[in-house]
């Protein structure tokens, strides 16, 4: 079980939760959330996200990560305009926040 923030993610039941509501993810939707959740206040490139994934080590397309991000975000609740979970580091790709660093 992973728990950051408020979200809390178990990898063996594909079960996330944002307090205590249950978030219904996608398959690659939680894949992409495990791959930074579990690597919490670190930077993640695109490239890795990627190959683990989308299991590729190359890009299908550039908007790939960004869209499921996107709709990551609007499930999490996660303002992609200011956001608090997940960050988007320029040019080195994106880390989960380990706090809410807007308080």
């Amino acid at each position: 079980m992973f728990e950051v923030q408020d979200v809390r993610l178990d990898p063996d039941s594909r079960r996330t939760w944002r307090g205590v509501e249950e978030i219904m993810l996608s398959r690659k939707e939680f894949d992409l959330v495990h791959a930074l959740i579990r690597r919490a206040g670190q930077i993640v490139t695109r490239d890795e996200l990627m190959r683990e994934v989308w299991n590729t080590t190359f890009w299908t397309s550039s908007k790939t990560i960004d869209v499921h991000l996107g709709w990551v975000r609007r499930k999490l609740g996660d303002d992609s305009r200011q956001p608090r979970l997940i960050t988007t580091i320029r040019g080195q790709g994106l880390r989960f926040e380990t706090r809410d660093t807007m308080r």
